[in-house]
C-alpha cells in the first residue's frame, strides 16, 4: 500500500497496517461506491404527502432516512456511523417522492460541536423542550416540534447502531462508547471523537455539508486527561484519530466530478488562541499532523492558524507536512483575522474562536448563518465601465475612468444586497429583530447552530447568533493589472488614445501582435512588488470595502467584504473580453488574490509582499492567497527553512489566508494521460482539495496551466 506524495518524499509509518488498509480502501473508492447503490429513502408510501407543510415533510423525511438508511460497519473501524445515501453527495436531503427530491440542503457552514460535547444530545433535548414551553402557541411552535422530531430520528438512528453492533462482539469498544455517546457528554478521548464523528456523520446523511472547525480545541482535554491517568497512549489515540479522518473517505467514488470527489466542505482548523487567548496547541494537533502527514488524505483541508508567536518547532512541523504535497495544509494569520473581526464588531472572545464555513471564508464556528456572494470585476471594467469597448467611450484622465468603475462596482454589490433584502418582511419593534421569510426547511443543521434552538428560529430564518452575506470579488488580479496598463499607455505615456486602444481590444489584438506582447512584457504587473501596480489593487479592496460596509444595518444581513473565484475563473473565461494586460478573450485568468498566471515574474515572496500592501483587515470573511512551489524548492532542510520563512512572512507582512502547494506541472501531466497510476494524487483546488484524476479535462487544465513556471 502506497499513499502517493507529489514530490517523492516517502511518507512515515506510524499506524497500524490494518488501518493503512482501512484508510487505502477507503481512497480507493471501496465505502464511495458502496454508498452510491442506495441514493435515497422513499416518501411514495406517506399517506397525505401532498397536504403536509414543507417543515412536515421535511421531518418524514429525516424521519424515513434515520429509519430505512443503510447501517454500515466498515471491517475494522473503531469509530461508528456512516452516511450512506447516495443523492446526500449531491447535495440534497436524500429523501425522494415520485422520483423528485425533496428538498435541497446546507452547507458553507460549521456546527456547535463544542455544544455536543458539552452537553450531548439529551442536553439539547432539554434545551428544546424548554423552547417548546416559550413558544407554543405561537408562530415559532412548528419549528420547535420539528426540532423534538429530528432528535427523536437521531435517536432511532443511534438505536440502530448499537442494535447492529450488539451482535458483532469484535466492535466491543465501538458500542461501548455509543452506549453514552452522543446522547451524554464525553468521558474520554475516544468517546470524545466518537461523539463528534457520529453527529457529524448524520448531519451530512441529512445531506448537509458541514465543517468540522477547531478539532484540537476540541478534543485536547480530553486527550490530555486520559495521558495523565494512563488509560490512552498517544500511539492509542493516533489510531482512534486517524480512523477519524479515514471515515470522512466514505464518499470517495472516483470517477470525473467536474471541481472534483473531495468538495465536501468537511474544513479542519488547528492551533491558535481560544476565547481567553491562551494558546489551543496540544497533543491533538500533532497527532492531526501525524496523520495528514502518513496518508495523505485530502478530504478534510486543514488550516493552522499562524502568528507573530507561533512557535519554531511547530511552524517547522507544519512545513514537514505540507511539502508532501496536495495542498492538504493551508494557513490563516490569526493576528490579522483578530484584528479584522473586532473591528468590524465582533467580541474579542469571539473573534479568537473564528473557523471557516467548511470552505475558508472565516466565520464564529456553530454560531454564523453564512454565504458568500461571488461577482467578476473583470467583466464589470469590460462591459459596464468601457462599454463593451464601445468606440465611443473615452475619459479624460484616469482618475475618471476609475471613479466610473468605482461607481458601476457600487452598483452592481447594492444589486447583490437588494436582492437578499428580499428575505425579510420587515423589522419587528416588539421583538427587537426582523421578521423573516419563509425558507427552506433545515432543522437538523439548527439543532446544532448556537441560538437556534433558544430563539426558536430556523438556520436559514434568523436563528444563528449572526447572518452573514458577504459579497466576493473576483479577478481582482486581472481587473487591477487591466487598469494599470491602460493607466500606462494611455494616460501616462500617451502612446494610444484611450477609444484607440479599446478598439484593438475589441478587435482581440487582431493584426497588433506586437502591441499585445508589448503589454505582456513592458509592465511590471501587480504581482511583482511593484508597487504603482499593487497600490491599485489595495484601492479596488479599499473601495469594494466602503461599497459593502454601506449596505449594513439595513436588513438582518450583514454584507463584509471577501476575495475569492473558487475556480469560477474558469466559468467565467467564456464571458470575458481581451484584457488590456495582453490576455485574449476567453483566457483562464487569475485566481483568488493570486496574479494573473504568468505576470509574476519575481517569485513567492514577491507575490506575498504585493497582496499584503493592501489592507486585508476590510477583507472580514478572507482574502486567498494560492501559492505553487516546485518540489525543488522545499527540498530538504534548506527547503523547510524557506517554507517556514515564507510562512513566517506572510504573517509579519500582514496576509490573511494562503494556500501553498507543492506540484509540479510535469507529474500532472502524466496523471492526466495515466490516470489509472494517480488515484490518490491530491491538488489544491481552491477552498477545497481534489484528487487530480476526478476533476474534468477543463480543471485539469486550469491547475497544470497554474503550476506552470
Amino acid at each position: 500500500m502506497t499513499f502517493y506524495s507529489q514530490n517523492g518524499l516517502t511518507r512515515p509509518v506510524r499506524l497500524t497496517e490494518a488501518t493503512r488498509r482501512f484508510a487505502y480502501d477507503s481512497l480507493n473508492h471501496k465505502y464511495g461506491l458502496d454508498t452510491r447503490k442506495t441514493p435515497a429513502v422513499t416518501l411514495d408510501d406517506a399517506e397525505g404527502y401532498d397536504s403536509l407543510t414543507p417543515l412536515e415533510r421535511y421531518d418524514l423525511a429525516v424521519s424515513r432516512i434515520a429509519r430505512d438508511a443503510p447501517i454500515r460497519i466498515c471491517e475494522g473501524e473503531k469509530l461508528s456511523g456512516a452516511a450512506t445515501l447516495g443523492n446526500a453527495i449531491g447535495h440534497v436531503v436524500p429523501a425522494t417522492y415520485h422520483g423528485e427530491t425533496v428538498c435541497r440542503s446546507v452547507s458553507h457552514l460549521t456546527i456547535d460541536f463544542e455544544t455536543v460535547l458539552k452537553k450531548g444530545i439529551r442536553g439539547i433535548r432539554q434545551e428544546t423542550e424548554r423552547s417548546l414551553e416559550k413558544y407554543a402557541g405561537g408562530d415559532r411552535e412548528p419549528f420547535v416540534r420539528s426540532c423534538l422530531s429530528c432528535l427523536d430520528s437521531f435517536a432511532l438512528w443511534h438505536a440502530r447502531y448499537l442494535e447492529a453492533l450488539e451482535g458483532m462482539p469484535e466492535y466491543a469498544a465501538n458500542l461501548e462508547n455509543l452506549r453514552r455517546v452522543p446522547m451524554d457528554p464525553p468521558e474520554s478521548f475516544y468517546e470524545a471523537v466518537q461523539s463528534i464523528w457520529f453527529v457529524f456523520a448524520f448531519t451530512r446523511l441529512c445531506g448537509n455539508w458541514p465543517g468540522i472547525g477547531r478539532l484540537d480545541f476540541l478534543l485536547g482535554d480530553y486527550l490530555k486527561a486520559d495521558l495523565e491517568a494512563g488509560r490512552l497512549t498517544l500511539d492509542e489515540a493516533r489510531e482512534i484519530l486517524a480512523h477519524f479522518f479515514i471515515k470522512g473517505c466514505e464518499w470517495v467514488s472516483g470517477g470525473n466530478y467536474g471541481s472534483g470527489d473531495a468538495q465536501h466542505y468537511q474544513n479542519i482548523v488547528l492551533c491558535g488562541v481560544d476565547r481567553d487567548g491562551r494558546e489551543v496547541t496540544n497533543e491533538v494537533t500533532m497527532l492531526t499532523l501525524d496523520v495528514l502527514e502518513e496518508l495523505g488524505i485530502s478530504d478534510f483541508p486543514t488550516t493552522v492558524r499562524l502568528s507573530r508567536n507561533t512557535d519554531e518547532k511547530l511552524l517547522r512541523r507544519v512545513a514537514e507536512v505540507m511539502r508532501f504535497g496536495g495542498g492538504i495544509l493551508a494557513v490563516y494569520n490569526e493576528d490579522l483575522i483578530i484584528d479584522a473581526l473586532t473591528k468590524y464588531g465582533y467580541e474579542l472572545g469571539e473573534a479568537r474562536s473564528f473557523a471557516n464555513d467548511g470552505c475558508w471564508e472565516v466565520q464564529v464556528p456553530g454560531a454564523t448563518d453564512f454565504s458568500y456572494l461571488p461577482f467578476d470585476s473583470l467583466q464589470i471594467l469590460q462591459k459596464e465601465t468601457l462599454c463593451g469597448y464601445a468606440g465611443d467611450v473615452d475619459y479624460p484622465d484616469y482618475e475618471s475612468l476609475y471613479a466610473r468603475f468605482v461607481s458601476d462596482l457600487k452598483s452592481n454589490v447594492d444589486s447583490m444586497c437588494r436582492a437578499h433584502e428580499r428575505e425579510f418582511l420587515g423589522y419587528d419593534d416588539e421583538a427587537g429583530d426582523w421578521r423573516w421569510t419563509p425558507h427552506m426547511p433545515c432543522t437538523v443543521v439548527s439543532l446544532f447552530e448556537r441560538a437556534c434552538v433558544e430563539r426558536g428560529l430556523s438556520y436559514l430564518e434568523g436563528g444563528p447568533v449572526y447572518r452573514i452575506r458577504s459579497p466576493h470579488i473576483g479577478g481582482l488580479a486581472d481587473t487591477a493589472s487591466s487598469l494599470y496598463a491602460m493607466k500606462k499607455i494611455v494616460y501616462d505615456e500617451k502612446r494610444l488614445t484611450l477609444p484607440e486602444f479599446l478598439t484593438v481590444l475589441k478587435n482581440n489584438w487582431e493584426g497588433e501582435e506586437l502591441l499585445r506582447q508589448t503589454m505582456l512584457r513592458r509592465y511590471t504587473y501587480y504581482g511583482n512588488d511593484n508597487d504603482e501596480a499593487d497600490e491599485i489593487a489595495a484601492r479596488v479592496l479599499n473601495d469594494f470595502a466602503d461599497i459593502c460596509d454601506s449596505r449594513n444595518d439595513i436588513c438582518g444581513f450583514r454584507f463584509p467584504a471577501g476575495v475569492s473565484t473558487f475556480g469560477r475563473q474558469l466559468e467565467w473565461s467564456g464571458r470575458r473580453l481581451a484584457a488590456p494586460h495582453g490576455r485574449k478573450a476567453g483566457e483562464v485568468l487569475a485566481a483568488n488574490c493570486s496574479p494573473t498566471p504568468g505576470t509574476d515574474l519575481r517569485g513567492a515572496t514577491a507575490v506575498i509582499r504585493s497582496y499584503c500592501k493592501a489592507d486585508l483587515t476590510r477583507m472580514v470573511t478572507g482574502a486567498a492567497l494560492d501559492i505553487r512551489l516546485l518540489p525543488g524548492d522545499v527540498k530538504g532542510e534548506e527547503g523547510l527553512d524557506a517554507l517556514c520563512a515564507l510562512m513566517r512572512g506572510f504573517v509579519a507582512l500582514g496576509g490573511f489566508f494562503m494556500q501553498p502547494d507543492i506540484a509540479d506541472a510535469a507529474v500532472l501531466r502524466e496523471a492526466q494521460e495515466h490516470p489509472e497510476d494517480y488515484g490518490t494524487l491530491s491538488v489544491r483546488v481552491s477552498g477545497w482539495n481534489a484528487r487530480f484524476v476526478t476533476l474534468n479535462r477543463e480543471w485539469q487544465d486550469m491547475i497544470i496551466a497554474q503550476n506552470e513556471k
